[in-house]
C-alpha cells in the first residue's frame, strides 16, 4: 500500500488537540476550580460522551482476546496516569514549562520504540529530534528565564507526565483487530476514568459541583479535546504510522499550546518563540517527508 500523508495528518490533529488542555485547565483554576477537579471533569464528561456514541452506533460488545484486552487496558491506564500527573504539574509550574516537560515524550517515545524494536534511530529521526529539542527551548520562552525557584515536585510530575504519555503512544500504536475505534476509545476512557477517580476528585460527581456549577463546561471542552477527538484519531492512525514516528509527529502539541496561551491567556509571543515553533514544525515534517520518499522508491 502506498504511503499516505493521511495517517500522519491524523496524528498531528490528535496531538494538536492536546495542546489546548493546559490553557483550559489554567482558566478553570482561575475561576475557582482545582486542577484535580478540572482533570476529573475531563474524564467524566469524556467518558459520558463516548459512551453515548457507543450506545447509538454499536450493536454489540466485541469479544476480545487476551492480547487485545491488555493493549486496551494499558492504553487506558496510561491515558489516566498522564492526566493525573500532568494536572498535578500545573499546580507547581507555569503552563509553558509544564508543556515543555510533557514534550519530552518525543525522545522518550523514540527511545522506547527503539528498545522494543531493537533498533537505532535512523538519520531522519535523529535530525528531527535535534530540531524538536532546539525548538522546544525557544518556543517555550525559556531563554533567560530563572528556573531556580521552581519546586522539585513540578519537575518530577512534569517528567512523569512525559514518560506516561510516551508509554500511552506505544500502547496506542499496537493494532487491535475486530474492534471499532469508538469501542476502543470507550473502553480506554472507562479505564482512565477509574484510575483518575481513585487519585483525584470523584466527589464532584455526587456533591453537585460538576453539573451544579460551570465545571461541566470545562469538562466538556477538556473531554472532547482530551479524550474523544485525540484518542479516536490515535487509535486509527498510530498503528499505521508506528510508535517512533507518532512520538515525533505529536510534537505539534507544543506550538499549539503556545499559540493558545497567547490567544486565551494573553501571554506574549516573542521572535525567539516564533523561531522555535518553526524548528518544531521542521522537526516534525522532516522524518515524515523522508519516510514518504522511501516508501515511494520501494513501490
Amino acid at each position: 500500500m502506498k504511503y499516505s500523508f493521511i495517517y500522519p495528518l491524523l496524528i498531528v490533529l490528535a496531538s494538536s488537540s492536546y495542546g489546548i488542555l493546559s490553557t483550559i485547565i489554567k482558566v478553570a483554576m482561575a475561576h475557582g476550580f482545582t486542577s484535580h477537579e478540572a482533570v476529573t471533569s475531563q474524564y467524566v464528561i469524556g467518558f459520558l460522551l463516548i459512551l453515548f456514541l457507543f450506545l447509538i452506533t454499536q450493536k454489540s460488545f466485541p469479544k476480545l482476546n487476551r492480547r487485545a484486552f491488555l493493549t486496551i487496558v494499558g492504553a487506558g491506564l496510561f491515558t489516566g496516569t498522564t492526566g493525573i500527573v500532568y494536572g498535578e504539574s500545573l499546580n507547581y509550574l507555569p503552563a509553558s514549562l509544564a508543556v515543555v516537560l510533557l514534550f519530552q515524550f518525543t525522545w522518550i517515545g523514540m527511545l522506547i520504540d527503539c528498545i522494543i524494536r531493537k533498533r537505532y534511530p535512523n538519520k531522519a529521526e535523529a535530525y528531527g529530534l535535534v530540531f524538536l529539542f532546539l525548538g522546544t527551548i525557544l518556543a517555550a520562552g525559556l531563554i533567560d528565564v530563572n528556573l531556580s525557584n521552581i519546586p522539585w515536585q513540578g519537575w518530577v510530575f512534569g517528567f512523569a507526565a512525559a514518560v506516561s504519555f510516551a508509554i500511552f503512544i506505544q500502547f496506542n500504536s499496537l493494532p487491535v483487530e475486530g474492534i471499532s475505534t469508538i469501542t476502543r476509545t470507550m473502553m480506554m476512557s472507562f479505564i482512565a476514568l477509574i484510575i483518575v477517580s481513585i487519585f483525584l476528585s470523584p466527589e464532584i460527581i455526587w456533591n453537585g459541583k460538576l453539573f451544579g456549577e460551570n465545571l461541566w463546561l470545562y469538562g466538556l471542552i477538556l473531554g472532547f479535546f482530551g479524550i474523544i477527538f485525540p484518542i479516536q484519531l490515535f487509535s486509527i492512525a498510530a498503528p499505521k504510522v508506528g510508535g517512533g514516528l507518532t512520538s515525533i509527529l505529536s510534537a505539534t502539541e507544543l506550538p499549539v499550546a503556545v499559540l493558545v496561551s497567547v490567544v486565551v491567556l494573553h501571554e506574549s509571543l516573542t521572535i525567539l518563540q516564533i523561531v522555535g515553533i518553526v524548528f518544531v514544525l521542521s522537526g516534525m515534517i522532516l522524518p515524515t517527508v523522508i519516510a514518504q520518499k522511501k516508501n515511494s522508491v520501494l513501490h
